[in-house]
Order: structure tokens, then sequence, then C-alpha cells
């Protein structure tokens, strides 16, 4: 019994002295996660997500105090201060699927030219350099980041790392892991193995198009749909004897009914629209 007492009170004490201690590892909220991620699906990388919501904090801000001085409203003034509020992350969202698309395009000319730099025998950081001057421009500044970060450390692994955050896209992800085995097992077959993937990338790429061409009408009359009646909102706030009704109870439940009513009737058009996108898997 002294020996179980004793060893419980030793435990007890060394947990406490690692509380005290042992250095702890602060985890990132999920939402900050979800923020970096987006930011640098974007191309922002070097932008922090305090940033980004600072930003959306003060374009809410000079919406609400510009709404309450034109329309004396406040139910207006809350409503325009939202939108306004989230316009900065629908900027961001926009930009990083342009950015992903731009992308699914030129990848498969960026693998044709590493494929031909290979077949020239060059080495895997020479034809991934080379791809900063000859390869298509949307790709041009990452990998000319990488020629630098080979100069500088010749660290081919940890370069290939920091390659593929810049460029924070699932067919990069693929092609760099593709090279990083070839360069550690030896990669007889990379020249096939890249034409293979060029190929593929260019059925993908153009079945996609095809299939984002013959949605974009329904999703820009969707868009439309939801927009209208707050544009409708916006030059009802230049008319003071109308626009003070949305100052009541009443007003105030209409304003929040519709907004609710386009949000949810938006966020149902996404989901039925949206089509299968690929997740980076290989980070």
């Amino acid at each position: 019994m002294g020996a179980v007492l004793g060893l419980g009170i030793g435990i007890g004490l060394l947990l406490c002295w690692s509380a005290f201690v042992l250095p702890r590892t602060h985890r990132r909220p999920r939402k900050a996660e979800r923020t970096d991620a987006l930011l640098a699906r974007a191309g922002l990388g070097a932008v922090s997500s305090t940033s980004l919501w600072a930003l959306c904090v003060a374009c809410a801000g000079v919406a609400l105090l510009v709404t309450e001085v034109i329309t004396h409203t406040p139910p207006i003034a809350v409503v325009f201060a939202a939108i306004a509020g989230y316009l900065p992350v629908a900027v961001l969202i926009g930009r990083a699927r342009r950015r992903q698309r731009e992308f699914a395009e030129v990848w498969p000319e960026a693998v044709d030219n590493l494929a031909s730099a290979v077949r020239a025998g060059l080495s895997l950081p020479e034809a991934l350099a080379g791809l900063a001057v000859r390869g298509p421009e949307a790709l041009r500044e990452p990998f000319a980041q990488f020629e630098l970060d080979y100069q500088v450390s010749g660290r081919f692994g940890d370069c290939l790392d920091r390659l593929k955050d810049r460029l924070a896209d699932p067919v990069g992800d693929r092609v760099v892991e593709g090279l990083r085995v070839a360069r550690e097992v030896g990669g007889g077959e990379l020249g096939r193995l890249l034409r293979n993937l060029s190929s593929y990338l260019r059925a993908e790429a153009r079945t996609r198009a095809e299939l984002e061409s013959r949605q974009a009408w329904a999703v820009n009359g969707a868009r439309l749909a939801v927009a209208a009646p707050w544009l409708v909102l916006v030059f009802l706030s230049f008319q003071p004897d109308v626009i003070q009704r949305y100052s009541s109870a009443a007003g105030t439940v209409v304003l929040a009914g519709g907004a609710a009513a386009c949000l949810v009737a938006y966020r149902i058009m996404q989901r039925i629209a949206r089509l299968p996108t690929e997740q980076r898997i290989l980070r």
C-alpha cells in the first residue's frame, strides 16, 4: 500500500513539474489554418490571416459608417456592413479559383518542358530551374524562387517542400512528389511518366473546361438573382421616405428573412453546381 501511495505521489509531482518546465506546443486554430490555406491557394502566402480579418473588419466598419450617414437606418447599415465585410474573402476565394484554373491549363505545358529537359540529359534541379525561363508565365515565379533556393542551399528535398508551399496546388503536389521519388530511387522511366502525366492533365483540363462552360450560365444567373434584391435596396437608400420603413421591427424582420433566404439559396446553388475538386493530400 505504501509503494502504491508513493508511486501516485511521484507521478503527481512529475506531472506538476512537467507542466512548468517542458515546452508547450501551441496548435493554431483550425479557422486560422483554413485561412492560411486559402491565402496560399490565392498566391498570397506572405499575407497573414490576421491582416485579412483586419481588412474585413475595416471594410465592414467603413460600410457601416457610410450607410448609416446616408440612410440613417441601422438595419440597412448592418446588412451592407456584413456584405462589405465578406467582400475581401469573396475576392480571395475568386482569386484562388482563377489561379487554380490557370495552373490546370498550364501544367501540361510545364510537364512537357520537364520531359524534354530530362530527355536532353539535364538533371532534375536544372530542369526545374529551366521552367523559370522557358515555362508558362503563371509558373515562372515559383520556379524562379526554387532556382534561388537551390543555389543557396543545395538541398533538393527542402527546396521541393518550399516549392509545394508556394504553388499550393494539387497537381503541383503530384508533380513534385514524382520528381522527389525519381531523385531518391532513380527514375529510368521518368520521361515516360511525365509524358503520361501530361496527357492525363490535358484530358482532365479539357473535360473540366467543358463542364464549367456548360454550367456558367446557370451559376451566373443564380448570382444575379441573389444580388438583385440588394441592388434594389441600394437604389432605395437614396429615397429617405421609403428606406426609413426598414427602421421598424417589421422592416428588420423582412431584411433578416431576405438575407437568410438569399444566403441559404446561394449555398444550395453552390452545393448543386459544385464540380469535384482535387484536394491536396501530399502536403
